[in-house]
């Protein structure tokens, strides 16, 4: 073969064998899918530990049920009962210490997330009631005409 075939061959071969070099440098031996095979992915072996010691942000509505059971109550028998607290209160990551009290996102872009009507097909999608934010009470908070914690779909 000519020149002009093996030289570009060369680099190459050059380049893949600096990668494969950096690799075995620079990549923990513990890394990989590891005996879980990929249902985990790509992770470290020796970081397990970290992560589970890492405290969690969210803590869920049961942890909110412990002094806020009227709400959770409330909530139970709405429509917004299968959505998390913390969607619209912010995680509960120190509650009650820090901060003594969570802040409400009252903002229209939570809720038109789910309410701004959309058409999708076979999805469950479009059971949720449906508004166009362009059209309906524009500039006002949601909040200020329907209860979150048991939005009626006559408000709506």
């Amino acid at each position: 073969m000519k020149n002009h075939v093996w030289r570009p061959l060369f680099v190459v071969i050059a380049i893949v064998i600096g990668i494969l070099l950096f690799r075995a440098f620079y990549v923990p031996s513990d890394f990989g899918a590891q005996e879980r095979g990929y249902t985990f992915g790509y992770h470290r072996l020796s970081n397990e530990q970290e992560w589970k010691d890492y405290p969690a942000k969210y803590k869920g509505n049961d942890y909110c049920n412990e002094c806020h059971d009227d709400k959770i109550e409330e909530l139970e028998s709405a429509h917004h009962a299968t959505i998390p607290c913390e969607n619209c209160h912010g995680a509960a990551f120190d509650h009650p210490d820090d901060p003594e009290k969570l802040v409400i996102d009252r903002s229209r872009g939570l809720c038109i997330r789910c309410h701004s009507e959309l058409i999708m097909p076979s999805s469950d999608r479009n059971d949720i009631p449906g508004i166009d934010p362009a059209e309906h009470n524009q500039g006002e908070e949601c909040s200020e005409c329907h209860n979150p914690h048991n939005p009626s779909l006559e408000d709506m």
